[in-house]
């Protein structure tokens, strides 16, 4: 890989980091279900445009819409609990407690998906994983219930993802990897608007221009932009040059908190960064075979 590649996929890696701050801010001002509901509506029609483009084929075989039902049930369920704990916590804990992801699916990988094996060298990256998340819990004597209440949704929400993305692994090749991504979406659309309308108070109270470009960065720039270049550099570089870049994306995600956010960047927070970084690096470096459309689902 030359220079430019390289720029190119840290950027998409930043690009994915921040998308955690986007919704804060886009939570300013929308419902959190109808945030996800309009988010995925424009995601699902960017990318439906770009592979209707590109000669993509929508059609599915016989068979598979059983197993996209179960996708999307899960992407939904996803969903909802990461927006509705985001907006219960800070950006920075949701953008941290949500790269637990790999480290979850590392452990169901093992149990679920033949040749998936933990060396003592992922064990390692687990150990550390989870060890910042407790450091980072550790020096918060005064949060508030609410703010716990977020932290646990978001953790419940990052189980089932790590669920769904083993349960992606286990079909994907049968798949085109963009049906895996706008099929859920489409799916979720109508749920996510419909429970907005039921139980989000205000759908819509504050389209100020901070709100609608987090929403167009979050559907347009992460989402569909995200989609589409991750898997074009997924094609060129392979799975293995790509993930090892991934790391970036919890510092990413805390950087954009404390600067878009003014939310507080403690000590126990840059090492509770530190060390869920250098645990995704470690279970990273030397990826057996390409597994992930974006990378463990965070480009979503």
């Amino acid at each position: 890989m030359t220079l430019l590649p390289g720029v190119f996929i840290i950027l998409l890696t930043v690009i994915f980091g921040g998308n955690t701050v986007a919704i804060k801010l886009a939570l300013t001002g929308m419902g959190p279900l109808t945030t996800a509901g309009l988010r995925f509506a424009l995601a699902a029609v960017a990318i439906a445009c770009w592979a209707y483009l590109t000669g993509r084929c929508f059609r599915i075989q016989p068979g598979q819409a059983f197993q996209l039902l179960v996708v999307s049930i899960a992407f939904t369920i996803q969903l909802c609990l990461f927006y509705l704990g985001l907006e219960r916590t800070y950006a920075s804990r949701g953008v941290l407690i949500a790269n637990l992801l790999p480290f979850f699916v590392l452990f169901l990988s093992h149990r679920f998906i033949p040749g998936e094996r933990i060396t003592w060298k992922k064990m390692m990256g687990i150990a550390l994983g989870f060890g910042g998340v407790a450091f980072m819990f550790s020096g918060t004597p005064g949060v508030s219930g609410s703010l716990h209440s977020g932290d646990l949704i978001i953790l419940a929400a990052v189980v089932i993802w790590s669920c769904n993305v083993v349960y992606t692994k286990r079909i994907i090749n049968d798949y085109s990897p963009f049906h895996l991504v706008l099929y859920p979406m489409i799916f979720s659309v109508p749920i996510f608007l419909s429970a907005g309308f039921l139980w989000d108070g205000r759908m819509l109270f504050n389209l100020n221009p901070t709100v609608i470009s987090a929403y167009v960065y979050q559907s347009l720039v992460s989402a569909a932009f995200g989609f589409v270049a991750w898997s074009t550099m997924l094609q060129r570089y392979g799975a293995s040059t790509l993930h090892a870049f991934v790391f970036i994306m919890p510092i990413a995600g805390v950087v954009f908190s404390g600067l878009l956010l003014n939310e507080p960047i403690t000590p126990n927070l840059i090492v509770a960064m530190v060390f869920i970084a250098a645990g995704i690096l470690m279970i990273h470096l030397s990826p057996k075979k390409p597994t992930f459309t974006f990378p463990l689902g965070r480009g979503l």
